[in-house]
């Protein structure tokens, strides 16, 4: 065995730092590779020397000390500017939290420039014909790191279904409805158009390899696989004082303790991963963000891309509106007394203080329209892409961060567990420069807005008249939305009924939906839905296939009509049979599937009519 000396000198590593190394990284530098010492290194001049104090001597868990080594390289090589860098901000994160720093001292809050917009009328119509004219130039970014455990679910929030009625998974869902837009923009080329829209998921260690899996195993639910790229979100360190010691997992002694960054991370792996500058060389123009479980975006987001194209704005963000003081972030135009500007979002509970403390006696309050005018952030957001990939360049993607450590009393000098540094996606303006064109598209929550992200029973506790954005409410949405939309097109669409399930009262409509490609757009619906048509609230309607012409319907039961991709069917029909029926279900009874426990009620499959027309060919649907 060779002297330590000898092996510290082929290492060539510095006298001065192995001085200050704890006895047991010191014994154990001889066994290192080079690069696993310039890390020992950079950990003890980071003052993180307690990670080896409890080192064995050498041949001794080896294994271990190897792994210790390739977890702290990932760290290093996964955060912007390495882990040198990640310690320094967290330090001074942390010094800003125990001062109680307000990140908002010298802005003074005002309402941003955006468009509100009103489903169905004439401007709408315009901007979602414009937004489909330019889906052909946007690639899709889907943040989907997330497993459903909060929810009551141990799978991946993506393979949900959104509703039970077609059993449509989210993912399917939204990767269908890219497929509808791409399909629908390519037909208003005038070029001539077989544009393949990029769509990227961004996993995590817990979702990535079950998120391949979801898509292997449907054949990418009808996409390429060329087209979706998955690219993957590592963790962070925890930090255990303020001094943003390293913390140790408390199982094993060669193990830092990690937890998730957020969701701002996923600039950064765009940046990284060389697709941004492919997709502008593509001619692509826009990078559209959506998170893991809202059934209703994509009826939001083909006006809201026209909005960004004929504003021409740099960062669109997706909004509805909202009460004052309800709990969600709001769009807020920030000017700082030196001159800085931003637009962005603030959390319900800084934005009525801040509002208070700059002039603002009454805080966060409705005004004549009965919201307030700081619209709800619903973190989808539309970016313009070269001047995403300019700022990019500047920052690396890395995302202003914060940290929110739960301290043991009020001294503020210890924590009761282990904190880290967060980031989120739509901070992403934090960093942009006051010429910046930042703006926001608001709609109407009923046809933009039912995340699935509260269990039954935190769902049960909220307060009447607020969303309980549970499976049963996201469900139920959707049925809504479909019946609104329907009656906007002059089709007669019976009131819903009120019923519990999981103890959430909710509107029970009657169950109609669509594959996105019969109904993209309102003119869709409004083109394919004649006034001679009328559902009763009992009723189901499943429509799957583009080309199903409504003339003339008078549904009381269910009704399920498939139509080929070169079949046009024309219905006039009467259909009455026994339906399907919602059957309340308990969500505590273990005897039933996860996914429809946590709804609170499952179909009942009476009687239904069931029409196929493969096509090619017009056919006519006479009952």
């Amino acid at each position: 065995m060779a002297s330590l000396a000898g092996s510290l000198s082929k290492l060539d590593v510095g006298d001065d730092w192995v001085a200050s190394a704890p006895p047991g990284l010191r014994k154990n530098l001889f066994v290192l590779s080079p690069d696993q010492v310039e890390l020992a290194k950079l950990l003890v001049e980071m003052g993180q020397s307690h990670v080896f104090e409890h080192w064995a001597d050498p041949g001794v868990d080896d294994d271990q000390k190897k792994a210790f080594f390739e977890q702290v390289a990932r760290l290093d090589a996964s955060y912007p500017g390495g882990l040198a860098s990640y310690i320094k901000t967290a330090r001074e994160l942390l010094a800003d939290s125990k001062a109680g720093k307000n990140p908002f001292d010298g802005f003074t809050p005002s309402v941003p420039n955006g468009d509100v917009l009103t489903f169905g009328d004439e401007n709408f119509i315009n901007f979602e014909e414009t937004g489909v004219k330019e889906a052909r130039k946007a690639a899709f970014v889907l943040v989907a790191g997330g497993l459903g455990e909060r929810l009551g679910y141990n799978g991946i929030k993506v393979a949900l279904p959104a509703e039970t009625t077609s059993g449509a998974c989210f993912l399917q869902h939204y990767i269908e409805s890219i497929l509808a837009l791409q399909e629908a923009s390519c037909r208003l080329a005038e070029d001539g158009c077989d544009t393949q829209i990029p769509f990227v998921i961004m996993t995590s260690d817990d979702t990535h390899a079950r998120t391949l899996q979801l898509l292997e195993s449907n054949g990418y639910f009808g996409m390429q696989p060329s087209q979706v790229k998955l690219l993957k979100q590592e963790k962070v360190a925890c930090l255990e004082n303020n001094d943003a010691r390293l913390a140790l997992d408390l199982q094993d002694k060669y193990k830092i303790q990690t937890k998730p960054h957020g969701h701002g991370d996923v600039h950064a792996l765009l940046h990284a991963s060389g697709l941004l500058n492919l997709w502008h060389d593509a001619g692509m123009k826009w990078v559209i963000f959506f998170q893991d479980t809202n059934g209703l975006l994509f009826k939001a987001i083909p006006a809201s891309l026209g909005v960004s194209a004929i504003r021409q704005f740099h960062v669109n963000s997706l909004a509805v509106p909202r009460k004052a003081k309800e709990a969600i972030g709001g769009i807020t135009k920030l000017t700082h007394a030196d001159g800085r500007t931003m637009v962005i979002n603030v959390e319900y509970n800084q934005l009525d203080p801040l509002l208070r403390a700059t002039g603002y006696p009454d805080g966060d309050v409705n005004d004549e329209t009965g919201f307030s005018p700081f619209p709800g952030n619903i973190n989808q957001l539309i970016l313009d892409l070269g001047t995403y990939i300019e700022e990019l360049k500047k920052t690396g993607g890395a995302i202003k961060e914060f940290v929110n450590p739960k301290y043991k009393d009020a001294s503020k000098t210890s924590f009761k567990s282990a904190t880290r540094l967060e980031c989120m996606m739509q901070d992403y303006p934090k960093t942009l420069p006051p010429t910046a064109r930042v703006g926001f598209t608001v709609m109407d929550a009923w046809v933009a807005y039912a995340p699935v992200k509260n269990n039954p029973e935190d769902a049960a506790k909220v307060p009447k008249g607020n969303p309980y954005h549970s499976a049963t409410s996201g469900e139920m949405a959707i049925y809504r939305a479909n019946s609104l939309i329907l009656r906007k097109a002059g089709a007669q669409v019976d009131d819903p009924v009120s019923q519990v399930f999981n103890g959430q009262e909710v509107e029970v409509w009657p169950r109609i939906v669509w594959q996105p490609k019969w109904g993209l757009t309102f003119s869709d619906v409004r083109r394919k839905v004649s006034s001679s048509c009328s559902v009763s609230e009992k009723s189901t309607l499943l429509l799957k296939g583009r080309d199903i012409f409504i003339e003339e319907l008078s549904l009381d039961g269910a009704l399920i009509i498939n139509a080929g991709e070169d079949a046009e069917v024309k219905v006039k029909a009467r259909v009455e049979n026994k339906g399907w029926t919602l059957e309340s279900v308990d969500y505590k009874d273990t005897s039933v599937p996860e996914e429809i426990r946590i709804r609170g009620f499952r179909i009942n499959k009476v009687e239904h009519l069931e029409k196929t027309f493969d096509g090619p060919g017009k056919f006519c649907l006479e009952v």
